[in-house]
């Protein structure tokens, strides 16, 4: 279910595969314990065109997509978690972030649920 979507500067990229960081971001979020292992999904969107505060600074926004239920601990935790792992493998990268949306389990569906 969850899903983890890095925007980022093109340049990241180069600096790392984008498998080394899937798999990062991947191994952090399974380590928290919180999600069934098949279950995560991480994709990355390089952006080649964009402005940060009228500069063109790399940059790493992860919108992590995850299914209500979790505490707000929990969600501050995988947060700072990915965050952290990001940090270690982008040391000069000024702007890691990430935040948490929630689906709605009243109304998420996929295709085999109908």
């Amino acid at each position: 279910m969850p899903h983890f979507i890095l925007d980022c500067s093109e340049h990241i990229i180069r600096l790392k595969t984008p498998e080394e960081i899937i798999k990062n971001v991947y191994d952090t979020a399974d380590s928290t314990g919180l999600f069934a292992k098949g279950d995560i999904k991480v994709r990355i969107n390089p952006f080649q065109h964009y402005t940060i505060g009228n500069t063109n600074d790399d940059f790493i926004h992860v919108f992590g997509n995850i299914m209500e239920g979790r505490t707000d601990e929990q969600k501050l935790d995988l947060s700072k978690k990915i965050v952290t792992t990001l940090k270690i493998m982008f040391p000069n990268v000024p702007i890691l972030s990430m935040n948490i949306r929630e689906f709605e389990k009243s109304s998420y569906v996929k295709k085999d649920m109908v």
